[in-house]
């Protein structure tokens, strides 16, 4: 009988069964929820502190957000959080999908197609969500 495991899922196995037995509710627990509990900024707040604000001839908020997602999907869409936070102040800034969507795309030439798709792939699911609910 060889049951032996790597030491990763080993540590993972007693982290759930330590979370089970101090609250059962954690055996559930996803990171992505604390998504939801950071507001998306209003569009004018996003213009006061990143637009064009105090520099009248400088990036509005939503182009600096579109550069901000370029930067995201060049390093490999690896942070979940900050892309699908990014596409969420983008739509609250005006962005429109297809300029969202571009903005990515025009990223495979630099980044590769796996970056690009792992980043659409998070974008997507912050694009339905927003189409629910305006539904």
């Amino acid at each position: 009988m060889n049951d032996i495991r790597n030491p990763f899922e080993t540590m993972m196995a007693q982290a759930r069964d330590m979370a089970k037995a101090l609250n059962p509710a954690l055996e559930t627990f996803s990171p992505k929820g604390f998504e939801a509990l950071w507001p998306t900024m209003p569009k004018e707040a996003m213009e006061f502190w990143f637009g064009n604000t105090v520099n009248k001839d400088g990036l509005d908020a939503k182009t600096r957000l579109l550069l901000t997602l370029a930067g995201l999907t060049m390093q490999g869409a690896q942070s979940d959080t900050a892309v699908r936070q990014t596409v969420r102040h983008l739509i609250e800034a005006g962005a429109r999908k297809q300029e969202i969507v571009e903005t990515i795309g025009q990223m495979s030439v630099f980044a590769g197609i796996p970056a690009m798709t792992r980043a659409l792939n998070l974008a997507q699911e912050v694009l339905d969500a927003q189409e629910e609910d305006e539904t």
